[in-house]
């Protein structure tokens, strides 16, 4: 019963390795969309149709047709907000009838602000163009109190992506621009939780793992200009990560003692594929109105496969799904452009298979901003109030699953009153 119980104790904790990113995010789940102020203004409504560095994420053809430099550094400040609240879970220890959790029943803003960085610069050679762009697609920092109802699913969790995007692009017509990049990615992740002993009046173990990993996917896109209207398609693949660490376990009493440890792990899980159409017209010398959908191929996070010595899998069951939003710019003079736009964000959560690392759920993004441009140098700020609705936390969970000493924990729970606050700042210079 030592081996399989401390196999499953490994699983539970790699399990979440991919999964806490979700309550941090402001497009879907665990993926960060803030990669451009320009572009957040606007609510991320035209990026695949837009030209320059600050389109080079979503679409490389964005660079095609440059001539001379282009370059962009930027940073967000997030500031979530939002309870997780405990509606009556209960815990069922072996041969005991359930009983309240315990702890306090309501955890609040347990995401941590943050400030997301990210960076581009490009450089076009008459018909061709490259580029780089440096960027934190999933990133996030959680910390429950360790007294919480939900201690059990989340404690502190850390995740850190770092995507490097080498990016060359072609104008093959006066109409029609093409490119290509890589995209290489590096994962950095801590997360623990806590995990209960067989006895009520015995305090909680605890388990952490880490672990980090280079990873490598790709994108491809095109743009197809036609006097006032600009097309831009583009695709991001999926990445398939594996993440090299270890798992501690500590804290636990009687029978389950003998799974105090630290021990050597894998985890591989893949993040989703991207496909964006978006459009730009400019219907004025003043006005351009923008649009944008992208579908999101969450499906590809259906599992988590564990290795040695664990060599299981943990069903996610993620499913595919969407973003639309539209905006528009606004020159008030040639040195001045305002924007605004709005977003309607889906999850790929499920009732009934999501927790408390994951309070992720429908969203609506309200954004503004402005440039200014300086000759050969541009400042551009936006803000963003993104609104979630209220969700379900409704996963049901068993500690030792398949042992002697399995301990359902039976989760009745809420996302509620969840907002976040997301101020940017960034400046462009051409050279």
């Amino acid at each position: 019963m030592h081996r399989k119980t401390a196999r499953l104790l490994l699983a539970s904790a790699a399990s979440a390795i991919a999964l806490g990113a979700a309550g941090s995010a402001h497009a879907q789940a665990f993926y960060l969309q803030e990669q451009s102020v320009r572009g957040q203004g606007r609510a991320f409504s035209g990026e695949a149709a837009d030209t320059g560095v600050d389109s080079l994420w979503w679409n490389p053809a964005s660079i095609a047709g440059m001539q001379g430099g282009e370059a962009s550094v930027r940073a967000s400040y997030i500031r979530p907000r939002g309870d997780v609240v405990d509606n009556g879970t209960v815990i069922v220890r072996p041969g005991q009838p359930a009983r309240p959790v315990g702890g306090n029943g309501v955890s609040s803003n347990p995401i941590n602000n943050g400030v997301l960085p990210s960076g581009a610069i490009a450089y076009g050679f008459g018909k061709v163009a490259v580029g780089l762009s440096l960027t934190a697609p999933y990133s996030f920092t959680t910390d429950y109190d360790a007294d919480s109802w939900a201690r059990y699913s989340a404690d502190k969790t850390k995740l850190r992506t770092y995507d490097i995007q080498p990016s060359i692009a072609i104008e093959l017509t006066d109409w029609l621009r093409v490119g290509a990049a890589a995209n290489i990615e590096h994962a950095d992740a801590t997360l623990s939780n806590y995990l209960p002993n067989l006895s009520p009046l015995l305090a909680d173990g605890h388990q952490t793992l880490s672990g980090k990993g280079w990873d490598v996917g790709w994108s491809a896109g095109l743009q197809m200009h036609e006097g006032p209207i600009t097309v831009g398609l583009a695709y991001k693949s999926a990445i398939k990560h594996k993440l090299d660490g270890t798992i501690t376990i500590d804290g636990l009493l009687g029978p389950l003692a003998a799974q105090n440890r630290t021990l050597s792990t894998t985890a591989r899980f893949s993040t989703p594929w991207q496909a964006i159409a978006g459009i730009r017209a400019q219907v004025s010398p003043q006005l351009t109105l923008n649009a944008q959908v992208v579908r999101m191929g969450w499906s590809e996070f259906d599992t988590i496969d564990l290795g040695a010595p664990l060599n299981t899998s943990i069903p996610e069951n993620y499913r595919n799904t969407w973003t639309y939003a539209g905006g528009l710019d606004y020159a008030v003079t040639p040195q001045w452009t305002v924007r605004a736009g709005v977003q309607r964000g889906l999850t790929p959560t499920r009732t009934g298979e999501r927790d408390a690392r994951v309070p992720d759920s429908d969203r609506w993004n309200f954004s503004a901003g402005t440039s200014y441009a300086f000759q050969k140098f541009t400042i551009d700020a936006a803000a963003s109030y993104i609104s979630f609705k209220d969700a379900s936390i409704d996963r049901i969970t068993a500690a030792y699953a398949g042992t002697a000493a399995q301990t359902p924990i039976i989760t009745n729970g809420s996302l509620q009153n969840a907002s976040a606050l997301v101020l940017s700042l960034g400046a462009r210079v051409a050279f």
